[in-house]
């Protein structure tokens, strides 16, 4: 468990790049897939590649993203854990629309000690399994122990908080924690705390099944194969049936398969990805074609760290300098034609206490304020700033994002600002990036469960440092601030919504005066639906009810 709790924030940024979300954001339609083998690109010019055959009246839906593992204990990427989402239960669960937390397998909100720690939880009955077995107490206990002990790639968040779980009832399920967790009744949401039956499954590290999954949930998996994931309607679920007759969800091996198809009618739905050029396609196109466009923001945020170990960026006034040259409108237009949300905090504008500190203090394109700042740090034209800006070799998104900065920083400031644009595999960069070698590196961060303390805490807080500088890898930039832990810890334990804000808005103050990170972007998210196509929506924590689709 250490090892994975030592570096888990930055394998899950890398490991997600060119996957949910990123929109690849190659600029052109033909530059969709440049990895492509001469067959895939075949593919892609012939439209060869056809969509599944729809069984009976399911929904058909196609995708460029992949399954690892639906095994609930190690499932650690957005698309899985969409799937998961539709075939599994959780204790709470969210209004739909809305970010109103809800009981779910639970009956109520639970009761909480005053200490903070204990959590009484009261549990649905007459609920069963796919498989036919029923749900209860031990059940979900054995669940939460086993995604606890078994070192899956999410094991971190319960583990790193639980003390115990056991069935104080039949149907009551008592959960003591380490320490007070103010978001711990958001963080029962995540799709990996859903029962399985202990009959099928067992608690031993390391062990997993990424090829089935049997929950309670209303959907069942009937077919999994790296080409197509098969849903079919559990007519036993306990709750609310869904609006159709399952979903046929066929993979395609890249955004312009998926684009040809949907647009040629063989499928219902085209959800994630496609690159920007298709998009505006078939936005444009949209009243001709017959088809609807939902857009929506997501809680994906995109943001640049900054080693405080490496000169000079162990200068606070060379990384302000650095934030005033950031044009992120520019990115937007350039990189990403309009599709993406400029980011001036690590926290996303969906949340009400979101304050957009880095436009606050540097605005977009300061050349201005970065020329005096850098001249305060003794950088001129005789002494220029050189400054390495690193992305992971497999992203064009994060390529482009670079360039286009390098390009940026270059015009405003000239002879003053040297930057010099490096990639490296995503395998390399990682335990590279533990040993803090890179002074700056783009990465990506997808939220756990739907709190501001998921957006903060893996960023700021350090308990083992001096001066502002973390002795060890607890956050990608080392920084550390005994200010920054303290109010962590407040609001970590505070129970009140409103004192638990004014902390959040000290800790962006902080942040943007301390600038260990710069935001860049807040990724956008887009479902296109045929006509017919009812109640697709995202929600406002990024998940997509498959159940409300109908047709």
């Amino acid at each position: 468990m250490a090892w994975f709790g030592l570096s888990r924030r930055r394998w899950r940024s890398l490991a997600q790049f060119v996957g949910l979300l990123s929109l690849c954001m190659a600029l052109v339609v033909s530059c969709a897939n440049p990895s492509s083998s001469p067959d895939e690109t075949a593919d892609t010019e012939t439209g060869a590649e056809s969509a599944t055959e729809s069984s009976g009246s399911s929904i058909t839906m196609g995708t460029t993203q992949t399954v690892r593992t639906l095994d609930p204990a190690d499932s650690y990427e957005i698309f899985p854990g969409i799937l998961l989402y539709n075939m599994g239960d959780r204790l709470y669960s969210y209004t739909p629309g809305t970010t109103d937390l809800v009981p779910q397998l639970a009956t109520e909100l639970p009761t909480i000690s005053d200490d903070g720690l204990v959590y009484t939880i009261p549990l649905r009955e007459g609920v069963t399994f796919h498989d036919g077995s029923e749900f209860n107490a031990e059940v979900m206990a054995f669940s939460i122990q086993r995604f606890m002990e078994n070192g899956g790639r999410p094991a971190y968040l319960l583990g790193d908080k639980i003390e115990s779980v056991e069935a104080t009832g039949d149907y009551e399920l008592t959960i003591t924690l380490n320490s007070p967790f103010a978001a711990f009744t958001a963080l029962l949401t995540f799709w990996g705390v859903t029962p399985i039956p202990p009959d099928q499954y067992e608690i031993a590290e390391g062990s997993f099944q990424p090829d089935t999954f049997i929950g309670t949930g209303p959907y069942k998996l009937s077919e999994l194969t790296p080409e197509t994931v098969r849903l079919e309607v559990f007519e036993d679920y306990w709750g609310e049936a869904p609006a159709n007759e399952g979903f046929d969800i066929q993979i395609f091996s890249s955004p312009a398969n998926l684009y040809n198809s949907f647009k040629t009618g063989d499928l219902d739905i085209a959800y994630q990805t496609l690159d920007p050029e298709q998009i505006t396609s078939l936005e444009e196109e949209a009243s001709e074609g017959g088809w609807d466009v939902i857009e929506a923001g997501t809680t994906v945020i995109n943001y640049m760290l900054l080693n405080q170990t490496i000169e000079p960026l162990d200068n606070a006034t060379v990384r302000q300098a650095i934030a005033a040259l950031v044009d992120r409108p520019l990115l937007n237009e350039r990189v990403f034609q309009g599709q993406a949300e400029p980011l001036y905090s690590l926290i996303p504008t969906s949340f009400d206490i979101y304050e957009p500190v880095f436009e606050e203090e540097y605005g977009d394109g300061n050349a201005e304020l970065a020329k005096e700042l850098l001249a305060e740090a003794g950088y001129d034209e005789s002494n220029p700033l050189v400054l390495e800006i690193w992305y992971p070799s497999s992203s064009t998104q994060r390529n482009l994002v670079a360039t286009t900065m390098e390009a940026s920083f270059e015009d405003q400031l000239p002879g003053i600002v040297d930057v010099q644009v490096k990639d490296v595999e995503s395998a390399t960069a990682w335990p590279n990036i533990d040993e803090g070698i890179y002074p700056t590196f783009l990465l990506n961060w997808y939220p756990d469960f739907y709190d501001a303390d998921t957006f903060i805490q893996p960023f700021m807080e350090c308990q083992d440092g001096s001066g502002k500088t973390c002795n060890e890898s607890a956050n990608q930039s080392f920084y550390y601030n005994e200010k920054a832990n303290e109010l962590i810890s407040k609001q970590r334990a505070e129970t009140d919504p409103e004192v638990r804000k004014d902390y959040f808005m000290e800790l962006q103050t902080i942040l943007g005066e301390d600038v260990p990170y710069i935001p860049l972007w807040q990724n956008k998210d887009y479902i296109f639906v045929q006509e017919g196509i009812d109640n697709a929506s995202i929600e406002p924590t990024q998940q997509f009810l498959l159940w409300q689709v109908s047709n």
